[in-house]
């Protein structure tokens, strides 16, 4: 039902999530619509944090959506109370199944979302019926005697039950519909199934801190903001279960008795209106507390890029320019080691994100001269096949020990190989012209010679010399060196259109 949702309303959520999120209030209100309507905190919060980590989103922006998620997700415990308990729909829910799958297998598009949404909704009640039916003799096999007791210890204990149960499912609102059954099944008590509740909020966290590992500095700072309120909100849920039950018994006597279901999902939205409303007035000490807790790490290669240079938009060029003279040595250093040795000490995806930087500080560059405008399109040009030179390099298991193993292969491999420490030493020697014709001398000659090998290797598979595998893994080396070659050309190319006249020495 998730996936058809996201399917159904992903775009236009996208848009809203990116939209309405200018303060954390906001932030707060769509997150907990979004996550309501995809019926999955997970997808809100990760969709948040890939929104920062490509730079559409702000850290701060995406705070509101991280404390509306969980809020959000609390609609599916009241679904499953007042619906699945109360209306006993398993039995009717199979038409709407059956409906469902045949929408889905006759029609396209939408439409064929919108069948298994109905599908989804009806299978969650089926599910709901069968916990209700397996509950029912579960208290013969398992002991829940066994349980924590209900004490500052066993709460804990059953806390980590509950975070336990979500790393295992992914998923806090299975956890919720399992607790709620196994409440309404009469076998664990109303203290025990809140303490278990409130661990499933918390396991909610690791999705979004995984989906923000290896991330910008503001994804991961998005995850972990995440992880620390889901901790203060269960801490504070934690506080709330004794006085929550005493005003509800001091309200209406036997409630909790009588409809402890009910009396759940109304404690787990609760407390996570309380942690939002808490929260809100101190979003921005919140942000500085997670910023100082993952301090920005000057970058080898984008240390220079400061935003006060983007008045002067000749000396932003300029400190581009040695960002990205940086970054090409160091992808190249990086293949010449893949070349040469068969292993290397740089660090890609830093170096991907160094080039992200890169790329964004270049937008914000307004050029007011025809030099300035030259300059900045030739290193657009530049970062483009800086980009994709370190895709290829992301690609290089197998392709680089293939050109390296195969003697057939040793006069183009060795040309590549041979021209990577010229073009660096020229570069160091900011010999631009030299550089660029040594660039381009390399691409020809491989060029030349892989043609020329290329038509060979198709004919000993042909004629049954060279095996299919074998012959396709040299045919990919071949079109690796390739492209390697081209990308170090036009970078080249571009990187001597790119330096202004007065620095020119040619």
């Amino acid at each position: 039902m998730t996936g058809s949702l996201r399917a159904l309303a992903g775009d236009t959520l996208r848009a809203n999530l990116m939209r309405f999120t200018r303060t954390p209030t906001s932030g707060a209100a769509i997150g907990a619509l979004s996550t309501a309507v995809l019926q999955s905190s997970s997808a809100t919060t990760v969709a948040a944090v890939g929104f920062v980590g490509a730079g559409l989103m702000s850290f701060h922006n995406a705070l509101g959506i991280i404390f509306g998620a969980n809020l959000g997700t609390t609609l599916t415990g009241w679904m499953v109370a007042l619906i699945g308990f109360k209306l006993q729909l398993g039995m009717l829910a199979l038409p709407l199944i059956l409906l469902g799958a045949l929408i889905k297998l006759f029609a396209s598009g939408r439409t064929a979302s919108a069948g298994l949404v109905l599908a989804g909704f009806g299978l969650i009640f089926v599910g709901i019926s069968t916990l209700q039916a397996g509950m029912s003799g579960l208290d013969s096999l398992i002991d829940f005697s066994r349980l924590p007791p209900d004490t500052l210890i066993g709460r804990l204990q059953l806390v980590a039950l509950g975070v336990a149960f979500t790393l295992i499912t992914q998923s806090s609102s299975a956890g919720v519909a399992a607790t709620l059954s196994t409440l309404f099944a009469g076998l664990i008590q109303w203290e025990q199934a809140a303490a278990l509740i409130i661990g499933m909020d918390i396991g909610t966290t690791v999705t979004a801190l995984m989906a923000s590992l290896g991330g910008s500095l503001g994804a991961r700072r998005t995850g972990l903001s995440h992880v620390i309120y889901n901790l203060a909100t269960g801490l504070v849920a934690l506080l709330l279960i004794t006085p929550y039950r005493a005003a509800i018994e001091a309200l209406q006597p036997g409630l909790i008795q009588a409809e402890a279901e009910l009396a759940l999902v109304g404690f787990h939205t609760l407390f996570n209106l309380i942690g939002v409303l808490l929260v809100l007035p101190v979003a921005r000490q919140f942000a500085h507390l997670v910023e100082n807790l993952l301090r920005e790490t000057p970058s080898p290669y984008t240390h220079e890029l400061r935003s006060d240079l983007l008045k002067s938009p000749q000396q932003a060029l300029d400190a581009i320019r040695q960002s990205t003279l940086l970054e090409y040595r160091a992808l190249l250093n990086h293949l010449y080691n893949l070349l040469t040795a068969g292993s290397t000490h740089s660090n890609l995806p830093a170096l991907q994100i160094a080039l992200d930087d890169t790329h964004r500080y270049l937008d914000r560059v307004i050029a007011q001269t025809p030099d300035e405008t030259a300059q900045l399109t030739a290193m657009l040009h530049m970062l483009d096949h800086l980009q994709r030179l370190h895709e290829r390099c992301e690609e290089e298991e197998g392709r680089a020990v293939t050109a390296r193993s195969c003697r057939e292969l040793t006069e183009i491999y060795t040309i590549l190989s041979h021209t990577l420490p010229p073009i660096e030493q020229s570069i160091d020697r900011e010999q631009w012209h030299e550089s660029e014709v040594r660039a381009q001398h390399c691409q020809a000659e491989i060029d030349k010679l892989a043609e020329t090998y290329r038509a060979s290797v198709a004919s000993a598979i042909a004629e049954g010399s060279l095996s299919v595998p074998e012959g396709t893994r040299r045919l990919e080396a071949i079109r690796w060196m390739r492209r390697v070659s081209h990308h170090i050309s036009r970078i080249n190319h571009h990187l001597k259109q790119g330096i202004r006249p007065s620095l020119e020495p040619y």
